[in-house]
């Protein structure tokens, strides 16, 4: 039995969509690929971010995400790394900019970040970061029936990851698009400042949360 439309599309706008375009690591590692990497090493992290919300949901249906959601040990080991992880690439941000030797590129110049380094970070980010699991862990029940089989919840799972495709593909696109006026070298520096310590400031925030 499939899921329905409805359902699907409830889904796919209240829970998917709109948390995906929240405010949050996620979307700050995006987009500072974008503008180290241009659109093509953005949309290689968002589809590392992508892989990471199909292995969460996936997890949910075996019921992984539930375990670790119960174990309060486990859920704070994954939070500090991830935080750990949001840390240390804020570091390497600020380490970049205290260097300096950012100088104005030319339109050869603008390589940036290789793709596997760029989908690992995306990848990673999600994955070390627990509250995806428990987001979905919480929202996922109230579009299934309970009678649910692991096929519908594998439904959900593409359904989330395709929509967290195109929204990140999107974002990487329009952020690439700005690329140009980011070849300065005192704009990059200014970025990669603010960047890095958004980066810091959300690892702070993970380490740091309760719940």
């Amino acid at each position: 039995m499939v899921i329905s439309v409805a359902t699907a599309v409830s889904f796919l706008v209240v829970v998917v969509l709109l948390g995906a375009m929240s405010p949050g690591p996620d979307f700050v590692v995006v987009t500072r690929n974008s503008l180290s990497g241009g659109r093509k090493a953005g949309v290689a992290c968002g589809l590392g971010i992508a892989c990471g919300v199909f292995v969460w949901v996936v997890a949910i249906a075996l019921g992984v995400a539930g375990l670790l959601a119960a174990s309060a040990v486990v859920f704070t080991v994954v939070k500090l790394a991830g935080a750990a992880y949001l840390v240390y690439l804020g570091v390497r941000a600020w380490i970049s900019v205290r260097r300096g030797g950012y100088h104005d590129l030319q339109a050869t110049e603008l390589t940036g970040v290789s793709l596997p380094v760029a989908f690992r970070q995306g990848l990673l980010c999600n994955l070390l970061n627990p509250k995806v699991a428990v987001f979905f862990l919480a929202l996922l029940p109230q579009f299934l029936p309970s009678t649910a089989s692991t096929a519908q919840t594998l439904e959900l799972a593409v359904i989330a990851t395709f929509t967290s495709v195109v929204w990140w593909i999107t974002l990487a696109m329009v952020v690439g698009s700005l690329r140009r006026f980011f070849s300065a070298g005192r704009v990059r520096r200014a970025m990669d400042g603010v960047m890095g310590t958004l980066l810091v400031l959300l690892g702070i925030r993970v380490a740091t949360q309760v719940s």
